[in-house]
């Protein structure tokens, strides 16, 4: 087979192992998740983490694991949606150690734009550089089908999958190269949504 062209790096990230968290450990992420809320600067008075974080299904990339949420809250200034994501480090066979979190948050909901078909947060996690000033944001993906029949969801660079996984609990992650630079006009991710017999169902840029 020849070189290619784009010699840009696909399905980097491990799929997930452990999927949605659960438990006492869905417990020990919330902590964390709740000391990055504490820290948002500008977050409306009365915005709390709700005993209940949605997480989504764990990747792993880059020497940890990410593990995405997010938390619908009420404020003073109305409802919000806390979003982020709580990475740790796996050491094999030891406990999950070295935990950091990111947090933000919208009042742009889901539930208040009925035309959507998915809906998608995301965190740059890393940066990709290739030959001759080449180069990518590795971009951790998350989110939720707004369509029935939704099973699968992938990341595409123009016609090339770049991350896929299947969907769990109506929540996906991915993880992969989003606004590559350097071949020619800039090539952005988009995010589809696959039937059980292949026929895509929505796409949507991080950037809508």
């Amino acid at each position: 087979m020849r070189p290619t062209e784009r010699p840009i790096p696909r399905f980097i990230a491990d799929t997930t192992q452990e999927g949605i968290p659960h438990g006492r450990f869905a417990e020990r992420l919330r902590e964390e998740f709740a000391k990055a809320v504490e820290g948002i600067e500008g977050l409306p008075a009365g915005a709390g983490v709700p005993a209940e974080v949605d997480w989504f299904p764990e990747r792993a990339w880059g020497g940890r694991v990410w593990v995405p949420c997010s938390a619908l809250t009420e404020s003073e200034e109305g409802r919000l949606e806390l979003f982020g994501h709580v990475s740790y480090v796996q050491p094999p066979g030891g406990e999950p150690q070295d935990f950091a979190a990111k947090v933000d948050f919208t009042d742009i909901l889901a539930a208040d734009n009925p035309d959507w078909r998915i809906d998608l947060n995301d965190d740059v996690i890393g940066r990709w550089r290739g030959e001759n000033s080449r180069a990518g944001a590795v971009t951790l993906v998350w989110g939720r089908p707004l369509v029935r029949g939704a099973v699968a969801a992938t990341a595409v660079l123009e016609t090339e999958t770049v991350d896929q996984e299947l969907i769990s609990q109506d929540r996906f992650t991915l993880i992969a190269l989003d606004a590559l630079e350097g071949y020619g006009d800039e090539i952005f991710m988009e995010v589809k949504l696959w039937s059980r017999r292949a026929d895509e169902l929505a796409s949507e840029t991080l950037y809508a």
